[in-house]
């Protein structure tokens, strides 16, 4: 009897200590890869400054224009929070920030549309800035929240004609989202930078740490998925163009070395012929296209908007 109750115990002992390195560990890489990151670890980067530049972002334009801070419910019930400047136009267009990121780094963008008369809806993704939430989305849990910001505007103004716009993991969002069945007043979709799919982005990122990765990864996406419901599979916005209803440009830098400009080829291959146009930039990094072609990446929008819709 005492053998089989060391055997007992032995086992009970292996399985608490295994349950407890699957939830210490899975928590500390979904740290790194999934959890909210702060605005003040960003703001203490010895590089911000020179990003700031690099990227052009005016952080003080902000308190130049009237945006009213607006909050919606996701369909898991976060609190999501937005920055709404109403130019009375009945054009608006919904800016998406990308990973780590919060609305005011969109602030170039979201200027430019401000100038072209647009009621620009500025939004903080999920588990970003003042929206809750423990888990980033990587564009696929975003599009769901995008539909309740289309949802929201469509409330306050029906009449609204609505461009979707994204940078980097907000690019991917709004690929996410075109493949979805939208309102009819949901116009266009312009994605910049985007991911194709987010288990390849991840492979890529972790490019040269390959036997890390392979140690990693199951365990880090089963914690995902148990934990926090989320299956990172599932974020493929390759599958999703392929139903878009609606014409997207898609823009990527040439010199991206973040997110390969393979990732726009791909996604513009697989977006149906009459839906689809694409401007790659020769010399740009990742999110680097707007600083790089200027007015010429503002043209290629206004022409896009003028000769695909209406707005």
């Amino acid at each position: 009897m005492k053998i089989l109750a060391w055997i007992v115990l032995g086992i009970v002992i292996f399985v608490i200590v295994a349950m407890l390195y699957y939830l210490v560990v899975g928590a500390i890489l979904f740290h790194y890869v999934f959890s909210k990151k702060s605005l003040s670890s960003r703001i203490l980067r010895k590089d911000t400054e020179k990003r700031l530049t690099d990227y052009k972002i005016d952080l003080c334009w902000w308190d130049k224009v009237k945006f009213a801070k607006v909050k919606i419910k996701s369909l898991d019930q976060l609190t999501l929070v937005g920055n709404y400047f109403d130019a009375g136009s009945d054009k608006t267009v919904i800016v998406v920030h990308g990973f780590g990121g919060s609305y005011q780094e969109m602030q170039p963008y979201c200027k430019f549309f401000h100038d072209k008369n647009f009621n620009v809806l500025a939004v903080d993704n999920r588990t970003h800035g003042e929206s809750e939430g423990k888990c980033i989305g990587f564009g696929w849990l975003d599009r769901n929240d995008i539909l309740a910001w289309i949802e929201y505007l469509n409330k306050r103004n029906p009449d609204n004609k609505i461009l979707l716009f994204g940078l980097s993991m907000g690019g991917t969002a709004v690929c996410c989202v075109a493949g979805e069945k939208l309102p009819s007043n949901v116009k266009a979709v312009i994605s910049d930078c985007a991911f194709d799919n987010a288990n390849k982005q991840i492979d890529y990122v972790m490019r040269n740490h390959k036997i890390l990765l392979k140690m990693i990864k199951k365990h880090l996406y089963s914690y995902t998925k148990r934990i926090h419901g989320f299956d990172i599979h599932q974020a493929d916005a390759i599958k999703q163009v392929k139903n878009t209803k609606i014409p997207i440009l898609f823009i990527h830098g040439q010199n991206d070395n973040f997110v390969p400009v393979e990732n726009v080829i791909n996604l513009y291959n697989a977006t149906p012929p009459n839906l689809r146009e694409k401007y790659v930039i020769d010399g740009a990094g990742h999110a680097m296209s707007y600083s790089v072609a200027g007015v010429l990446y503002e043209k290629k929008i206004s022409d896009f908007l003028r000769s695909r819709t209406n707005i």
